[in-house]
């Protein structure tokens, strides 16, 4: 009834876990691993289920007052701090070019083009799959042998989304400053150029339009809206940019007397552009059907196989069935085969539950697999890996690359979700249970009390001798087992759900 090694609490909250013993291969079948616990029909007997209440570990209490903890892990998480960083940097820069010019020696209109250009190129940059591959490629380099302290920090590396908000944010003020001395110039004679002054409002509005689509609330209830004003809008506004920047040019050209060409050339926005354009086009230029084999696992999850793509350790892909409309992303779990790769897809909305359906021959990726946050794990010697649902997914491209690599990850494992055999495939569970011989598996059942998840991974922290936590589930979830673990000082990393 109760797993090696594991003491679950059953004070009111567990209504779970497996319901029948599952049949395993030899490999895990000799090891002397328990894969059951309380039957159902123990459930309505509290007396009984209570039995198996000894030795529970109680949750320490949270550090810090509560107004000091919220300051610390949510106002200045990683992501926020970066965020902040970028957009009182652009700030200061702002009020200094306000203050060393008087209202009709503002700067010029080449000038100030350039501080939008750059953050929209930072903004770019931190977004594509070579930079975020690169930026993991260096994190764990770092030694297990390191100060903890330094790993905890380091591990945070899958924030870097705070610099691409702090950019997008960024180059929205310069726009505003842009706006006003071009609205400035115009009524005051200085410009007579009116094609300045349409384009200037065109972009203000368009990046204006970007911004607000990207915020959280918006972002998560119409989060296909927030996609395509995200995509369309940024492509119309590099489109914008770049014909500003030769009405600009022009301008400039009879200023100084020159040539257009030589104008251009000279121009920094110019070759500023050119570069955010290359890493726009880049992605697309890789864009291919690949051929895919599905299995169906349940009326609620379908698993994905795909034929000669080749993905790295802990990366994921984008795939689509209308490239240009929308594209989902899902963490890579490798095969047999170094070439065959799975994605694990559960119904989690009007597109996946389409597929899972009626699931294509083919789907559309476009650019190269990015690392995903768990790759990070391998800075710790002991992790907790805590998953719900189909998140199980990520799990398993990390774990068994580890073990195929043979650097294996030394981990404990805790996956609640509803039914796991029957949803997800025996072969799925028979994974989970070679990465974690003891992985505690919660079977939530409909109308049943859910478990008390941070209760539970706290104790699977304390007795294991981890050194961090990683959570991959909902957003509420992930949020709620994160903060409370960190705020009892446990290393916990989730990711961000910032797109």
């Amino acid at each position: 009834m109760e797993q090696p090694g594991y003491k679950p609490d059953f004070s009111g909250q567990a209504t779970y876990v497996s319901l029948q013993p599952l049949k395993l291969p030899p490999q895990i079948a000799s090891t002397s691993v328990t894969v059951t616990s309380i039957p159902h029909s123990m459930l309505d007997d509290v007396e009984a289920a209570l039995t198996c209440k000894e030795s529970v570990l109680q949750l320490p209490a949270k550090r810090q007052p509560r107004f000091l903890r919220n300051i610390r892990h949510n106002l200045l998480s990683v992501y926020k701090r970066l965020f902040s960083i970028c957009v009182l940097a652009n700030l200061i820069a702002v009020i200094i070019v306000l203050c060393r010019n008087s209202s009709a020696t503002l700067p010029s209109a080449s000038n100030l083009s350039i501080p939008i250009s750059v953050n929209v190129l930072v903004a770019a940059l931190s977004r594509t799959e070579y930079v975020v591959n690169l930026l993991f490629a260096l994190t764990i380099r770092i030694p297990q042998s390191a100060p903890l302290g330094l790993r905890r920090i380091l591990a945070k590396v899958y924030e870097y989304g705070g610099v691409h908000s702090g950019a997008g944010a960024s180059a929205g003020l310069w726009v505003v400053v842009f706006t006003f001395q071009m609205t400035r110039a115009f009524f005051s004679k200085e410009s007579y150029e009116p094609s300045i002054l349409v384009l200037t409002y065109l972009l203000f509005f368009l990046l204006v339009s970007i911004c607000a689509s990207a915020y959280p609330i918006f972002r998560r209830m119409q989060h296909n809206s927030f996609e395509a004003i995200h995509r369309f809008g940024a492509w119309t506004s590099v489109a914008l940019y770049w014909a500003l920047t030769m009405v600009i040019t022009e301008s400039l050209r009879k200023q100084l007397g020159v040539s257009f060409g030589y104008a251009l050339i000279i121009s920094p926005s110019f070759w500023i552009l050119c570069a955010l354009t290359f890493l726009i086009v880049l992605p697309w230029l890789r864009l291919r059907q690949v051929t895919t084999r599905a299995e169906r696992l349940s009326s609620h999850a379908i698993r994905l196989h795909f034929e000669g793509l080749k993905v790295g350790p802990v990366q994921g892909l984008r795939i689509s069935t209308r490239p240009l409309l929308e594209w989902h992303s899902f963490a890579s779990i490798p095969g047999t085969d170094s070439n065959d790769y799975s994605v694990l897809v559960s119904n989690a909305g009007d597109w996946t539950k389409s597929n899972i359906q009626n699931p294509a021959s083919k789907y559309w990726v476009k650019g190269i697999p990015i690392t995903g946050f768990l790759r990070v794990a391998k800075l710790f010697r002991k992790v907790i890996i805590v998953t719900t649902g189909s998140g199980i997914g990520p799990c398993l491209s990390g774990l068994i690359y580890a073990r195929e690599s043979g650097a294996p990850l030394d981990c404990r494992l805790l996956w609640s979700t509803r039914d796991p055999e029957p949803t997800y495939g025996k072969e799925v569970v028979e994974e989970v249970l070679r990465a974690d011989p003891q992985a505690v598996i919660l079977n939530t059942k409909p109308g049943s009390p859910r478990p008390d998840l941070v209760a539970l991974t706290y104790q699977l922290y304390a007795e294991s001798g981890a050194e961090a936590v990683f959570v991959i589930s909902n957003p509420k979830l992930t949020y709620k087992v994160k903060y409370g673990m960190e705020s009892r000082g446990v290393p916990a990393y989730g990711p961000v759900f910032d797109s």
